[in-house]
């Protein structure tokens, strides 16, 4: 098994790198793929060896059990026992077997949950690192946006009584020349 401290180091510093990402109006593929980005961007910015679809140790179920699961990213560090990152936009068992099985292994688990904030968590020692996304509906299915985590709501107007105000016709005329 992987020491739990390591994983929660970095769960918390994926978890940073992704407050920044931001994104409009994507599929859940393309959300799915800029996470992928965003995961290998993370692991490459500390010098690690970046994996995309990496096999997995876990065999696939029957029919298909003499072929290997595939990991959505696989990091190998200098410093420390590999990562696998998962990335899915619902809870699947079979994610779980895959990472329990990979923490067996001697790999850190961290699962990426993206959507619109209902996660379940996994069992130890598996991470999860969330995404929080918006979702629409647009006209071919839905589309997920995401701010960055620094973006901000504008504040809140006064809550206090300004006075009457006279109305305005609209629109509002030239100005006279001159002014």
């Amino acid at each position: 098994m992987t020491d739990s401290g390591d994983g929660e180091r970095l769960a918390a510093s994926l978890a940073d790198w992704l407050d920044r990402l931001a994104f409009a109006d994507l599929t859940t593929d393309q959300v799915t793929a800029r996470l992928v980005d965003a995961v290998a961007g993370w692991a490459g910015e500390r010098g690690w060896r970046v994996y995309r679809r990496a096999p997995s140790v876990l065999p696939l179920p029957p029919p298909m059990s003499g072929q290997h699961s595939v990991l959505d990213v696989a990091c190998a560090r200098p410093d420390g026992p590999p990562v696998v990152v998962e990335i899915d936009h619902g809870t699947r068992r079979r994610t779980w077997e895959k990472l329990l099985a990979e923490a067996g292994a001697g790999r850190v688990p961290l699962w990426l949950r993206w959507g619109t904030g209902r996660f379940t968590a996994p069992p130890p020692p598996i991470r999860m690192v969330t995404c929080v996304v918006s979702r629409r509906t647009g006209p071919d299915g839905p589309l997920h946006s995401r701010s960055p985590a620094t973006d901000r709501p504008p504040p809140a107007h006064s809550a206090g009584d300004l006075g009457p105000a006279d109305a305005v016709e609209l629109p509002l005329p030239p100005p006279e020349p001159g002014r």
